[in-house]
């Protein structure tokens, strides 16, 4: 077997054998456990900086199996699933890095590691994934191995909290495999192809496609928290901080947003979705989330709750991108894909800094909480400022490409009113924490304050994650024109899905 036909497989391997073998290590192997979770998202991001390199230069990656007949597991890289595979592993290693240090005195930390390294290698297959089959075992192995995750600490919030998470998204997943399989009984077994491949049947089968499509997109919309299918990511923040920013950044809302992206660019096709008239109702759909998203994120006073409801918001971006009928509006969502990622997780591990560390959980209890954890607090306003749409931070670049992808399409009139609403609200939402943090003068003591301030703030560990990925967020706005921006892939993405 060649390089070619392996290393898709390697890439999944690279984080699910270290996790298989984390199970089995007890709760006291914490050096070896961590040196494992290390020597797996390195790996990783190694291969994946291989196979990056290869589908620059149009070198052909793929590994297959056949199962059965008519049943083939494809792993396969273009450059959609490299831009999400980039994603996936690169936030994952600075999650695992973060998670260590959260977890530090924590227990079941080899179940919770273990559940995390499959959470990662099903991401990573779901992105690779070459045909709809696979595509969605891999979709059904994340909602499984991210289960056990929102449960982890076991309390009856905790448990309550992941038996809503797995309802939705076993539900989200029976109806998106019954429109995979009504869809290969028609055009038998489904393969992912820039510019789709369903526009060659006749007309009489055009009703059943739409219906079809509408399956599809509510499997995939509960991941993606699309309005109504959202209401189990407000409830799944029960979970530890490493594993909302996992499931906000890295895995389930992009896993949902992704296979949107996937099906209307890469089973339908962008011209054929357009003349069959499903861009519309998607687009509207995308317009309610992001608008409803943000509405609701203005009357959360605990901070992971607004956090999540702002995730509803952005991650529509994405969708709203995918019906825009144009390339800067393609650029605009899929960059988006990228940019709320690390713009997000930056959030997160703010939050969970200000869990841990100060026991603040609410916005309320944030007064002055700027001086006492000033690094933290200025990667949380980065996130923040970026979500807002302010430049130079990455978010700003999704909306300007979005919209003037919708002056381009000519849908403006109704795009350009949701954008400004979106940021109007997101200021709304964020700048009243800001100024808590900054300028209103701290309560006498924090609720709980686990970590004392000695030479850091908190455990480097815990803010170094959230420095990191501030600056990708403001690397990819001020460098958004540089080869290897987001920006510039996501146009290497419209230009192949647009041509074809």
């Amino acid at each position: 077997m060649t390089l070619s036909n392996s290393l898709p497989a390697l890439i999944v391997a690279s984080s699910l054998l270290p996790g298989l073998i984390i199970f089995f290590l007890r709760e006291g192997s914490h050096r070896l456990r961590s040196v494992l979770n290390m020597f797996g998202a390195i790996l990783k991001l190694v291969l994946v900086a291989a196979l990056t390199w290869g589908v620059f230069q149009d070198d052909f990656f793929e590994t297959r199996w056949q199962l059965a007949p008519g049943l083939e597991l494809v792993l396969h890289a273009d450059a959609l699933s490299v831009l999400f595979v980039n994603l996936s592993t690169l936030l994952w290693l600075v999650t695992t890095v973060y998670a260590i240090g959260y977890l530090e005195h924590s227990p079941h930390r080899s179940r919770f590691f273990g559940f995390f390294s499959l959470c990662v290698s099903a991401t990573v297959g779901l992105a690779l994934a070459g045909n709809m089959f696979t595509f969605v075992l891999f979709y059904e192995l994340l909602t499984l191995s991210t289960y056990p995750l929102v449960a982890h600490k076991g309390t009856p919030e905790a448990v309550r909290g992941a038996r809503i998470y797995l309802a939705y998204t076993l539900s989200g997943g029976l109806v998106l495999m019954l429109g995979a399989i009504w869809l290969q009984a028609l055009v038998g077994p489904l393969e992912f192809v820039e510019g789709g491949l369903l526009s060659q049947l006749p007309d009489e089968l055009h009703g059943q496609l739409t219906w079809i499509f509408l399956l599809l997109i509510i499997g995939l919309g509960v991941k993606a928290a699309l309005v109504p299918l959202h209401g189990w990511l407000p409830q799944a923040m029960v979970a530890p901080a490493p594993v909302s920013a996992l499931l906000h950044a890295v895995a389930v809302v992009k896993a949902g947003a992704f296979g949107i992206v996937r099906v209307v660019y890469d089973v339908y096709g962008i011209e054929f979705a357009s003349d069959l008239g499903l861009l519309m109702p998607l687009g509207i759909a995308a317009a309610v989330t992001i608008v409803y998203g943000s509405i609701r994120a203005l009357s959360q006073d605990n901070l992971k709750k607004r956090l999540a409801y702002s995730t509803v918001s952005q991650v529509s971006y994405i969708a709203l991108g995918t019906a825009i009928f144009g390339p800067l509006g393609t650029i605009g969502g899929v960059a988006h894909l990228v940019h709320q990622g690390v713009m997000k997780i930056t959030l997160f591990f703010a939050a969970g800094n200000y869990a841990e560390t100060l026991g603040v959980h609410q916005v309320s209890e944030m007064n002055g909480i700027g001086r006492r954890m000033p690094l933290t607090t200025l990667a949380f306003t980065v996130g923040a400022l970026g979500m807002i749409g302010i430049p130079p931070v990455a978010g700003f670049v999704s909306k300007w490409y979005l919209g003037s992808g919708a002056l381009e399409a000519g849908v403006a009139h109704w795009v350009l009113p949701v954008l400004i609403a979106s940021s109007a609200l997101n200021a709304a939402y964020f700048l009243p924490i800001l100024q808590r943090a900054w300028f209103r003068p701290a309560a006498s003591s924090w609720p709980q304050e686990n970590i004392p301030a000695r030479r850091f703030e908190t455990h480097a560990s815990l803010f170094l994650p959230p420095l990191v990925t501030a600056a990708l967020a403001l690397l990819f706005g001020l460098f958004a024109g540089a080869y290897w921006s987001p920006v510039e892939w996501a146009g290497l993405i419209a230009e192949r899905e647009y041509l074809r």
